[in-house]
């Protein structure tokens, strides 16, 4: 396994793309990685074709980071994720022992005929075990495989991350400014300027429009890197007297109420 800081997030099905069912599993990734001091890099969805879902994987496969897939583990027609991946990562689709055993121990006499399919998954993968109903998902890859529910998955994704990958020993945070009457033009150059002074931390923008137009301005990073850059901020908007106020996890930083004079 790698020992990343960022990681991938695939979510099978068509029930998503259709919009009978709303994907809950990015929002509880974002936040279960951040507790951890890691983030998301990227998230895709696709339904349950198995020719697209191979070529995704084939794709997710190149990159460096981890993925956490959900879905299309079951042994419905269109549960097409075990074959998929099989053929993504050229590993034989093959009746893992311990996966049936577990499917045997849990089901007995009814794991037979159908709920035995899903123990059919790719060579050499490894398990992840489901507390919920002992059907286990599998790691291949650094892809790993969990069931579309998130009363099984979440549980299994915790499981994951505390056998593979560790919390970073540097915590990562964001911390931002909010600035009032301000947009993102008249302040380019400045944003160019704190880029280039604090390579460390990653700048982010986010323009509010309403009644008053607001800014936010912040940094994502380590934390000593972020607290530079947000100070260096914080000095500038001060300098051009352009109210702002702390957001984010910034209630350190100083607030202008008004303008200097």
């Amino acid at each position: 396994m790698k020992d990343p800081q960022e990681f991938g997030v695939l979510i099978v099905g068509d029930e998503i793309l259709t919009g009978k069912r709303t994907d809950r599993h990015c929002p509880h990734v974002i936040d279960t990685l951040r507790s951890r001091g890691l983030q998301l890099a990227w998230a895709r969805f696709t339904g349950d074709d198995r020719r697209r879902l191979v070529r995704e994987l084939r794709q997710t496969g190149e990159d460096v980071v981890p993925v956490f897939c959900f879905g299309g583990i079951g042994a419905t027609p269109d549960d097409q994720t075990r074959q998929a991946a099989a053929e993504a990562f050229d590993a034989p689709l093959v009746r893992n022992p311990d996966a049936l055993a577990m499917i045997e121990n849990r089901f007995g006499a009814d794991a037979y005929p159908d709920r035995v399919l899903m123990a059919d998954l790719p060579e050499h993968c490894a398990l992840i075990p489901n507390a919920y109903n002992q059907v286990p998902g599998f790691s291949l890859y650094d892809h790993h495989f969990m069931p579309g529910f998130p009363m099984m998955a979440w549980p299994m994704l915790d499981w994951v991350l505390d056998h593979y990958y560790p919390a970073a020993p540097v915590q990562r945070q964001e911390r931002s400014l909010r600035v009032f009457k301000a947009r993102e033009s008249g302040l380019l150059q400045l944003m160019q300027a704190l880029v280039e002074r604090h390579p460390d931390a990653g700048l982010f923008s986010l323009p509010h429009l309403g009644e008053v137009n607001t800014l936010e301005i912040g940094f994502r990073g380590e934390q000593g890197a972020v607290a530079a850059a947000l100070a260096d901020l914080a000095a500038c908007l001060e300098q051009r007297e352009l109210l702002f106020e702390a957001c984010s996890g910034a209630s350190d930083a100083k607030v202008i109420r008004r303008p200097a004079v």
